[in-house]
């Protein structure tokens, strides 16, 4: 649910009030500029009723609860300094006076993983952002965009105006909190000549059979559970298989609980030697599977079906000729590093283990592995039971509903997006599918959108009126207009649409 207030002074009560008195059955909850985002659970709350419910907070006092307070020392070094005086009509020093002498808050989190959206400002210091973006702006990066002051994370594109750095880290995962800014934090900036760096060095980990081998790799495979649900608030989505089906699937035939980690292979064209007897199942786009014996024997293997292998053994994958994304799950699971939670490789927010290239190498782990016979282990299934796993050239037909956004198109145009189809471009990734139509979506409201809260099968419609579907790595929030949302049912579907393929939208009658 989107909910829409006035401003980001009633956000920011609506949220305090319901982290003061949270709701039953309200799992996340991302503040934005001028929005909430809740997710909840349908078996406790309609739409109706949790409505009716957030009507009835009580938002007296919520403003002044005080969060904890941080110092972030910085050098006013940044390349838009003198012209962010300039189109203040201030003086340098003046600006880094005034600056300098205001206690911030987070408003919110978005962009990536611990940028924080920090406001309370001095009024004359709100300048516009850049009319061009940088490709890619430094780590620790002090800015400010608008109504808003921040720190740039890590090395990321970005169209703030520059006036400073820190090299205090906004996020690490090795702290017990990764992310120095969370909603409610309040700043105050120090100019320092000197800013220590501060290294935070990763825990090392020996490499110890049983463990995998990458022997060929066309496109970099990813480890993924589930996920990591419930850190929206600090930037994180919950990234996680695209296809969730596929993963609990694999893991199922060796015997694993559903949410170990796997591997995601992309498109096939994969090799792989493992050191130490274990035992593989492969599930999702189906590849032919070649096995070769460290003795020199040569099978061919099967999808859905455990694979048993001793130390030596290689496992060679072909292209699949419908589907994208296949799953190599081992009995005990992938023992990669976990953070927040999880082991997913989320590739926009850099969280999680690197991509798996030629010559890498990762742990198979010893422990969580459900007492499970090859007799009792699940038969093989199709993995998508409302159809087949598209080719390049097919229509898949996806679910939606309308979404948040839909009356910022003219009349019409909600018929249009569902009537006409999609092409899935080759620039599609984790992130989201980015489709192509012969008439563009145009919208009846050109204002700018205050960025607000997203989740995945979200379709924003950007300036040239060309969708993108977002996927498990989209970014938190966005500021372009959400015209529908893809089934929940069908998201398993989107993450196995191969470039080249059309989709066709079908619009479902509202919940």
């Amino acid at each position: 649910m989107l909910v829409e207030l006035a401003d980001l002074d009633a956000v920011l009560a609506l949220h305090a009030s319901l982290v003061r008195t949270p709701l039953a059955g309200v799992h996340e909850i991302v503040p934005a500029a001028r929005t909430l985002m809740l997710r909840f659970d349908p078996a406790r709350w309609s739409r109706q009723t949790l409505a009716a419910a957030l009507a009835q907070c009580d938002l007296s006092g919520a403003t002044s609860d005080r969060g904890p307070s941080v110092e972030i020392p910085m050098r006013y070094d940044g390349e838009d300094l003198a012209e962010v005086a300039q189109l203040c009509g201030l003086s340098v020093d003046e600006v880094i006076r005034r600056h300098g002498a205001r206690e911030y808050t987070v408003a919110f989190c978005g962009f990536s993983p611990g940028f924080g959206y920090l406001v309370g400002g001095d009024p004359m210091l709100q300048v516009p952002r850049r009319s061009t973006p940088r490709t890619r702006v430094p780590a620790g990066s002090v800015a400010l965009g608008g109504v808003y002051c921040g720190v740039y994370p890590q090395a990321s594109p970005g169209g703030w105006q520059l006036i400073g750095t820190t090299s205090i880290p906004m996020w690490h995962v090795e702290r017990t909190t990764p992310a120095i800014l969370t909603p409610g934090t309040r700043v105050k900036f120090v100019e320092r000549d000197s800013v220590p760096s501060i290294e935070i060095t990763p825990k090392e980990k020996s490499l110890i059979e049983p463990y995998l081998k990458v022997t060929a790799a066309a496109l970099p495979a990813l480890v993924q559970d589930l996920g990591r649900p419930g850190h929206a608030a600090i930037g994180v989505t919950a990234s996680g298989a695209l296809d969730r089906g596929s993963l609990r699937a694999a893991n199922a035939m060796v015997g694993n609980p559903p949410d170990v980690a796997a591997l995601e292979i992309a498109l096939g064209n994969f090799a792989c030697e493992i050191f130490g007897d274990t035992e593989i199942a492969l599930a999702g786009a189906a590849v032919p599977i070649i096995v070769t014996r460290a003795s020199g024997e040569i099978f061919d293997a099967v999808m859905q079906k455990a694979i048993g292998l001793r130390s030596g053994d290689r496992v060679k994958l072909g292209y699949p000729p419908r589907g994208v994304r296949t799953y190599l799950a081992v009995r005990g699971g992938f023992d990669a590093p976990k953070i927040l939670g999880s082991s997913s490789s989320d590739v926009l927010a850099a969280l999680g283990p690197a991509p798996l290239v030629k010559g890498s190498l990762v742990s198979i782990g010893r422990g969580s592995v459900e007492r499970a016979t090859t007799a009792s282990r699940p038969a093989p299934s199709a993995p998508h039971a409302a159809q087949t796993l598209p080719k390049s050239d097919d229509v898949v037909v996806l679910d939606i509903f309308a979404g948040p956004r839909a009356d910022w198109f003219g009349s019409g145009v909600l018929e249009n997006f569902c009537t006409q189809v999609w092409r899935v471009t080759p620039r599609s990734n984790r992130v989201g599918l980015r489709l192509h139509g012969e008439t563009p979506l145009m919208r009846q409201r050109t204002e700018e959108l205050p960025s607000e809260g997203l989740t995945s099968g979200a379709i924003q419609v950007p300036h040239d009126g060309q969708p993108v579907l977002l996927l498990a790595d989209h970014p938190v929030t966005g500021g372009y207009p959400v015209i529908a949302i893809v089934a929940e049912h069908h998201l398993d579907l989107a993450g196995q649409i191969p470039p080249s393929a059309k989709i066709r939208f079908r619009m479902l009658a509202d919940l």
